[in-house]
C-alpha cells in the first residue's frame, strides 16, 4: 500500500510529485557577506535528489537594516545573492524538485547583523532565554529599540523586493517567516507587543502586520507566483508558548492572514513533536483548524519523520503537505526511502552544527554518484 506522504499534491499552481517538503532550517553557511556558496548548493540539491518535492530555505534576511539575525545568514538582497541562489534553484530543478525562498526578518532575536549595531522589535521589550551558541550567540538577548512607522514601513519593503529578487534566482516561490519568536512572530505575540497604534492590542491588530507584509509581498509578485506564510505558536527562546486564546485566537489568525491572499500555511512546531504542539481546545488541531478557516494547503511540521504520525496527519485531514527537518538531515533520500520500504537512518545532534551538514551533503553527493 503507498504511503499517503508519496501521493502527489498541489500547492497553489506548484505540482508535487508527493507531499514531502524540506523544512527551512538554518544553516549559517553563506559567506560574510551573505552570498550563497557552493556548498549550499550541494546540500540543497541532495534533498532534490533524494526525492523531496519542495525545498523550502533556510531563513534568509531581507534588508541592509535590522533583518539579519546570525553570522554566515545567507541574504538576498544584492545582485550577487541572486546570482548565487539562481545556481542553487537551476540544480534543484534539474532534478524535479519545486523550491521556495523563506523571507525572515529577525527583529529583536538577531544575534549578528552587519548591517546594524543595535536590535529593533515592536516594543522595548527584552526577548526571553538566551542566544544560541550553536549559531555563534552566547548571554542574553539585548533590548531592542521599539520601532518606528518608519522602521516598519522599511521592514515591509524589504519582504517585498526581496520577493522580487527571489522570482529573478528562479524561485517557484516564497515563504514569509511569521513564526518561531522573529520579527513578525513578535508584533503577533501578547508579550513582546505591547504598543497602542494599530499594530498592537487586539490579535487581529498584531497579526495586521504580517498581513501588510504579505499583500505588499503579492503586490510585488503577482497572482501567479507561490506566497506562503510559516506560523508558530512555540518560539526558539521560548518552546512552552501559545496563543493565549487558544483555538479562538487560532481562527483570528489565520482569518486575519487569509484575507491578504497567501497560497499556504506553514504550522511549525519549532523542534515539537506536532501532536504536542498542534492540538488546541476541544481536541481540534491547529493544522486542521487552519484548513478550516482558510481553505488554503496548509503544511504541518513536526516529527513528520515518524511515517505512522505523518499518514494519520494527511489520512486524517490534518495538513496536505509534511515538511521535515531533523528526519531530513539525517535522510536527505526519504522519500526514496520511503519509496522502497528502508529504514531510516536516526538522528545525530551533529547533524546540526553548519560543517557537519556540508560535510553531510558531500558525502551524500558522493555516495549518489557511486550508485549512478
Amino acid at each position: 500500500m503507498t504511503h499517503p506522504a508519496l501521493r502527489p499534491g498541489l500547492i497553489g499552481r506548484l505540482e508535487l510529485a508527493n507531499r514531502l517538503a524540506v523544512s527551512p532550517m538554518t544553516r549559517v553557511s553563506a559567506t560574510p557577506d551573505g552570498t550563497p556558496t557552493a556548498e549550499m548548493a550541494d546540500y540543497y540539491r541532495a534533498y532534490a535528489q533524494g526525492g523531496f518535492s519542495l525545498l523550502i530555505t533556510e531563513g534568509t534576511y531581507t534588508d541592509t537594516f535590522f533583518s539579519q539575525g546570525y553570522a554566515n545568514q545567507p541574504g538576498i538582497v544584492t545582485d550577487g545573492h541572486v546570482a548565487a541562489w539562481r545556481e542553487i534553484t537551476a540544480r534543484a530543478h534539474a532534478e524535479g524538485a519545486a523550491v521556495v525562498l523563506q523571507l525572515m526578518h529577525a527583529g529583536a532575536l538577531s544575534q549578528h547583523n552587519r548591517y546594524r549595531q543595535e536590535t529593533a522589535g515592536p516594543s522595548a521589550v527584552t526577548p526571553r532565554g538566551q542566544k544560541m551558541p550553536e549559531y555563534g550567540g552566547h548571554g542574553p538577548w539585548p533590548t531592542p529599540r521599539e520601532m518606528s512607522q518608519d522602521d516598519i514601513d522599511v521592514a515591509v519593503h524589504g519582504f517585498a523586493t526581496s520577493a522580487a529578487r527571489a522570482r529573478q534566482a528562479g524561485f517557484d516561490g516564497v515563504e514569509v517567516h511569521a513564526a518561531n519568536g522573529y520579527l513578525l512572530d513578535q508584533f503577533l505575540t501578547d508579550y513582546t507587543n505591547l504598543r497602542n497604534d494599530r499594530y498592537g492590542g487586539s490579535t487581529a491588530n498584531r497579526a495586521g502586520l504580517t498581513a501588510e507584509v504579505i499583500s505588499a509581498v503579492r503586490k510585488e509578485v503577482g497572482d501567479d507566483f507561490c506566497v506562503g506564510v510559516r506560523l508558530s505558536q512555540t518560539k526558539v527562546n521560548d518552546f512552552g508558548h501559545r496563543w493565549a486564546g487558544g483555538a479562538r485566537d487560532a481562527e483570528v489568525i489565520f482569518s486575519t492572514l487569509a484575507a491578504a491572499d497567501p497560497t499556504y500555511l506553514h504550522i511549525a512546531s519549532e523542534g515539537r513533536d506536532w501532536i504536542e504542539t498542534a492540538t488546541l481546545d476541544g481536541g481540534v488541531t491547529i493544522t486542521g483548524l487552519a484548513r478550516k478557516v482558510t481553505g488554503l494547503p496548509v503544511i504541518a511540521n513536526g516529527g513528520m519523520h515518524d511515517l505512522d504520525q505523518a499518514a494519520a496527519v494527511l489520512e486524517d485531514g490534518h495538513a496536505d503537505v509534511l515538511s521535515i527537518g531533523r528526519g531530513a538531515l539525517a535522510n536527505p533520500d526519504l522519500p526514496r526511502r520511503l519509496a522502497e520500504g528502508l529504514p531510516l537512518a536516526a538522528f545525530d545532534h551533529e547533524m546540526l552544527q553548519p560543517m557537519a551538514t556540508l560535510s553531510h551533503a558531500r558525502l551524500w553527493r558522493q555516495d549518489v554518484d557511486a550508485r549512478a
